[in-house]
Order: C-alpha cells, then sequence, then structure tokens
C-alpha cells in the first residue's frame, strides 16, 4: 500500500493546484512516448533522431499506472519564459541520417505515430479543420507522406494560454475556504507581483526547409538567421538518408477567460451525451421487461403455488404431493452439490472481488477523484481496490463452499488459496505473453522487470493474505442452512426439447445489449487514444447491468427448475456470465471494422490478448451477479415449500 502510494503522488502532486508563474519564469516541455492507432504500440520519444536536451534525457517520476499503460515521461529540449513571444528559435541539427534511423522515421511516418508533449500536466493539443467541423488531437504527427516522400515535421509553433492567477481560483480547487493557507506558496514574489497559471498548450507543426550551411555556427535556442514561416497547410521537409535534420520552433502567449479548474475542458468535453442517455434508457426498458417476467414468477406462479398449498389441511397435501409438478419435483435434488464444487466457489470469490473493484473505482472517479488529468491513477486505483478486496473474495468463496458442503469445513484453506491465485495467474500469464511480444519490438508499452517484480510482491505479500484472511472469517461465519433435504439417489432429468445450455447460452444477449453503446466508447478511449471521462453514465450503466444479470439468471433458473432440470449452479453462473461471449465477439467486429488501421501480427495479437483478459473479468463478474441472485431465489422459494 505504501509503495502504491508513494508512486502514485510523486509526479502529480505540483500539477494538483494551480502553479503561479511570474514573467519570465522558465517554463519546460516534457515528452511522452510516441503513440499510433496505427500498431497500439508506444516507442520511446528519443528513439527516433530528435533534439535532446543539453542536461541529459531524464525520466520524470512515474506512477504504477503509468508503467503499466506504457507511458515513459521525460524532459525535452523545448523551454521558453512566461509570458515571453519567441520567434525563429534554433533547437538543434541532428547528424547525418544513417540507414537505419532513416528507415525507421520511414516506418514510424507509415504507422502513423504521434508526438506528445507535455506543460505544467497539460497534454499538447492540435485543431485541424475538416469539413467545417474543428477536430481535436492531442500532440501532431512525425511527418507525413505524399506522393511516395516522406516529410519530417521539424518546426512547431507553440501557443500557451494562461489566465491571471487568482488566489480565490485555490479556494474554489480545493472546495475550503481556508485553502490558500494549507497550498505551498510560491516563494518568487509576493501577492504584489503579477502571476499567471497556463491554462492552455496548443500546438501547430510545420515543415520547413532550412540552410544546413546558416545553423553551423548557431547554439542550441539562438537566434534562427532568417524569418521561419510555418504553413501547417504546406509542407517542404524531405527526409533525405545521409543528411541532417534542423529543428526549430516558436512560442507565443494569449491571455485566456479559461478559469483553472476549467483547462482540462478541452480534453474531457463530452460528446454523444444523448446516445450515452440512449443507452440508459434502452436498458432501463431491458430491466422493466425483465421485471414484469419475475413478478410474473413471484405473483402469478410461486406466491399462487404457495398460497394454494397452505390453506390445504395435512391429507389434502398429501394428495397434492403425488400430483406434484415443474419445479416442486425436484425438492430433493435442487441443493444437490454440482460438479467441480471448488472452481465454482473460487469463480463466485474471484468474481466478487473484480466487481467491486469496478464499482469502487467507477464511483470513485465519477466524483472527480481519479481525473484523466492525473495519468495512471485510474490504474493504480483499480489495483489498489482489486488487493484490498482480496478479503471479500476469501469471505465469498469459503463461505459458498462450507454452505456446499452442508457445514463442512474441510479444505476451506485450499479454496481461499486458490481464490487467491485463479484469476490473477490467469492475468499473470497473459501478461507475460504479450509483454513478451512488446519486449521483442523494443516498446515502451513493455512492462519493465522491476514492475513484475512489484506485481509479483503485491500480489504475494498483500492479495494472497488479505484473500486468506477472508477465507479464515467464511470458515468462522455461519453457513446457510438448505431449507429443504437431498435425497440419497438423484433425480433422473427427463428429456428435453431443446438443450438447457442453448438457452443459458442465449441469455447473454440481454446483458450485453444494456452495455454494448457504452462499450464503443470504452474501447474508443482504449484503442484509439481518445479521453474518457463520462463515468458518470458509466456508473449508471454498470447498475443496470448488474440488475439485469441478476434478473436474466433468476428467470433462466425457474424456468430450467420447472423442466425438472435440477442441476441449475453451473447453468445460472453462465445465464449471466455468457454476455462475456458477446463482449468477445464484439471485441472482434471492432477489430474488423473500426480499427481497419491496425497492422502487424503483433498488434493484432496484443489487441485480442487484452480483449480475451477483458472478457473473462466480464465473465467472472457477471457470473457470480447470476448465481447469487438464483441461489437466493432458490432458497427463498423452496424455504417455503414443506415437503418430506
Amino acid at each position: 500500500m505504501c509503495l502504491i502510494f508513494q508512486s502514485g503522488y510523486a509526479f502529480y502532486l505540483p500539477g494538483s493546484y494551480p502553479h503561479k508563474y511570474v514573467v519570465g519564469d522558465p517554463l519546460s516541455v516534457k515528452v511522452n512516448s510516441l503513440t499510433s492507432i496505427d500498431t497500439e504500440m508506444p516507442f520511446s520519444y528519443y528513439s527516433l533522431p530528435f533534439c535532446r536536451p543539453q542536461e541529459g534525457v531524464k525520466d520524470s517520476a512515474e506512477n504504477l499506472g503509468e508503467l503499466l499503460m506504457g507511458d515513459r515521461i521525460e524532459n525535452s529540449p523545448y523551454k521558453f519564459n512566461m509570458y515571453t513571444n519567441e520567434t525563429d528559435i534554433f533547437l538543434c541539427q541532428s547528424n547525418k541520417l544513417s540507414t537505419d534511423h532513416f528507415g525507421l522515421l520511414k516506418k514510424r511516418i507509415d504507422e502513423m505515430y504521434q508526438v506528445n508533449l507535455i506543460l505544467d500536466n497539460l497534454p499538447a493539443i492540435r485543431y485541424t479543420k475538416k469539413e467545417g467541423f474543428t477536430l481535436r488531437w492531442t500532440g501532431y504527427p512525425v511527418g507525413v507522406k505524399v506522393q511516395d516522400v516522406y516529410y519530417l515535421f521539424n518546426h512547431l509553433r507553440f501557443n500557451v494560454l494562461i489566465h491571471k492567477y487568482e488566489e480565490t481560483n485555490v479556494a474554489r480547487v480545493m472546495g475550503t475556504g481556508d485553502a490558500a493557507e494549507v497550498m505551498p506558496t510560491d516563494p518568487k514574489g509576493g501577492p504584489d507581483v503579477p502571476g499567471y497559471m497556463v491554462v492552455g498548450f496548443e500546438v501547430v507543426p510545420c515543415s520547413v526547409v532550412h540552410d544546413a550551411n546558416l545553423v553551423k555556427k548557431l547554439k542550441m535556442y539562438g537566434k534562427y538567421p532568417s524569418p521561419i514561416k510555418c504553413d501547417p497547410t504546406a509542407v517542404s521537409m524531405p527526409i533525405k538518408e545521409g543528411e541532417p535534420m534542423v529543428f526549430t520552433y516558436e512560442v507565443s502567449f494569449e491571455l485566456s477567460d479559461i478559469k483553472w479548474p476549467s483547462r482540462w475542458d478541452a480534453y474531457l468535453k463530452m460528446e454523444g451525451s444523448k446516445v450515452h442517455w440512449f443507452s440508459i434508457l434502452n436498458s432501463l426498458m431491458v430491466i422493466t421487461f425483465l421485471a414484469g417476467i419475475v413478478l410474473v414468477i413471484f405473483l402469478r406462479t410461486v406466491r399462487r403455488d404457495l398460497t394454494r398449498y397452505e390453506e390445504l389441511d395435512k391429507e389434502a397435501q398429501v394428495q397434492m404431493n403425488e400430483e406434484l409438478s415443474g419445479w416442486k419435483l425436484v425438492v430433493g435434488d435442487v441443493f444437490r452439490a454440482p460438479s467441480s464444487p471448488a472452481l465454482l466457489c473460487i469463480l463466485v470469490g474471484d468474481g466478487i472481488q473484480i466487481l467491486g473493484m469496478a464499482i469502487v473505482t467507477i464511483l470513485f472517479a465519477a466524483l472527480g477523484f481519479m481525473s484523466p488529468a492525473s495519468r495512471g491513477t485510474l490504474i493504480t486505483g483499480m489495483l489498489f481496490f482489486y488487493l484490498i478486496l482480496g478479503i471479500a473474495a476469501g469471505y465469498v468463496a469459503v463461505r459458498v463452499w462450507i454452505t456446499i458442503g452442508c457445514g463442512d469445513h474441510k479444505g476451506w484453506i485450499s479454496v481461499a488459496w486458490k481464490a487467491a491465485c485463479f484469476f490473477p495467474g490467469i492475468a499473470f500469464l497473459i501478461l507475460t505473453i504479450l509483454n513478451s511480444l512488446l519486449w521483442g519490438s523494443h516498446s515502451t508499452g513493455a512492462i519493465p522487470f522491476s514492475v513484475f517484480v512489484i506485481l509479483l510482491v503485491l500480489w504475494f505479500c498483500i492479495s494472497v493474505p488479505l484473500t486468506l484472511v477472508g477465507g479464515f472469517f467464511g470458515s468462522k461465519a455461519q453457513h446457510i442452512e438448505y431449507p429443504v433435504r437431498t435425497n440419497q439417489i438423484p433425480r433422473e432429468i427427463p428429456a428435453q426439447k431443446y438443450p438447457s445450455w442453448l438457452l443459458v447460452l442465449g441469455a447473454g444477449t440481454l446483458p450485453f445489449g444494456t452495455l454494448f453503446i457504452e462499450l464503443f466508447f470504452i474501447m474508443s478511449s482504449i484503442w484509439m487514444g481518445r479521453v474518457y471521462y463520462v463515468f458518470g453514465f458509466l456508473f449508471i450503466v454498470l447498475i443496470l447491468l448488474v440488475v439485469v444479470c441478476a434478473e436474466v439468471s433468476l428467470v433462466l433458473t425457474y424456468m430450467h427448475l420447472c423442466v425438472e432440470d435440477w442441476k441449475w449452479w453451473w447453468k445460472s453462473f453462465f445465464a449471466s456470465g455468457s454476455v462475456s461471449i458477446y463482449i468477445f465477439l464484439y471485441s472482434i467486429n471492432y477489430l474488423i471494422f473500426d480499427l481497419k488501421s491496425l497492422s502487424g501480427p503483433v498488434s493484432a495479437t496484443l489487441y485480442m490478448g487484452y480483449s480475451l483478459f477483458m472478457v473473462l473479468a466480464f465473465m467472472f463478474a457477471t457470473g457470480t451477479v447470476g448465481f447469487l441472485s438464483s441461489f437466493w431465489f432458490v432458497h427463498y422459494l423452496f424455504s417455503s415449500v414443506k415437503l418430506d
């Protein structure tokens, strides 16, 4: 826990409150990994022959979430002073392009790699116009290919939006009247010295031809001898093997009405809100439809039968017992232990852990505690909550195990240990395979070996012990007693008109219908580089998904019992868990029709590997909801039946 918190706030604490800059204060731009929606493999900025800072390349402190996401934040040679406009700044002249660097540059341009810059924790944003619409992009492309000629964007025009520093902004951001007293103060100048805050960072890339002879005697940050005309609509700097590249930039500052708390609005602007509301209304319709079916089952069928049964005298009850049909016939088998009970308990325990992690993380994100302004905190938070909720996984897994065993505590330690290792083991195996592909490609998306060690330490030193502690409490808790006795000889299940598993697999379409619209936005955020920040909608959809999964599993369980199929345990799990099949099919559809530009077997393997990981997590979580709701329903149903 200390490790997560220490690494989680190392870089972002300075960016969590308004930073006051006096006129002339130095501003330093940082660089992040080169990214592309074409390959989904990030690479280091300095893997290409770009200018390097005079003091050398230094890594900024990173949290665990950043490392897992492939972010590598480093210093850059781009520097300027607050509220000081500068033009025609010479940065550097590279060495003559070698064959390897020339080929690598062409490859990165073909793969549409973007350069990502950061100033005062704000990513560089680029605006383009297309068919009358203004499009926003983060970062800028390495270069462009025009008629088989590769052009490099070697001149950058920065526009920094600034807002006059106001002390009242601090109180508004922090939500407390005495915030100014607890916030760090800037030692440079008192309150009378005018200060400014960075509220926007825009970049315009240009391809400009420079005369290599004019810059031979220039030093970094020197004035370029002639004016540089930056025209973003034209390109003129082709890259050629054996020739050097010259890099320049300019910067202008612009006073803006944007307040500091609103400076992320340009990145987090919620798009398609009507679509999100449509998704929620669609889900509510599905829930209402299923709720109607459940109501009919309870009021018109179950409650009517039970009321009629309880009104009869004993002789009539005995006669009615002989005429029982449907779900009443399986009263002596409905609580018979399922096949592979330990595996079922492990899946349910891990499902509780994943579902709890999802609910708590999305709730915190919806409340604004995990803003995309703090890179990596969402992944770090998910990992932290998953580790802590190991205690819930152990408790539920062991308690279900003892309930299935009718109070027999034997083997609970084995169940708790397997619950602590099952899903994390699958995740670790998938990550190791995918990481080996990234290592082989020299991508920054590869998890460093040290981080692998940290993940193992967190797993075995926090998650496993907490799961075992939860299992201990689960073993001490009173097991749930079955309301009816189980016959020694199992009842034969009549031949079914249709395979029961066909109905189970088809049931997953209803939960999928509640989330597929939101799933598109999530997939676009992960694979298309878009920022996802509608966690309020996502939390509502998650709650609706839980309700639909419970209703679907409950209805399917009742239908199976009505045809005298008493093997409901696994079917209740997969009735709602089968939504993962449709999510996986949707992932394949997204790969084919939306990620058309995804190139190379490595990229496709990475996509399918991460999709499989996501699908398994969905199956565990939704299956657990279905099983627990069905268990409650069956227990409630047969607790009212007094049959010997």
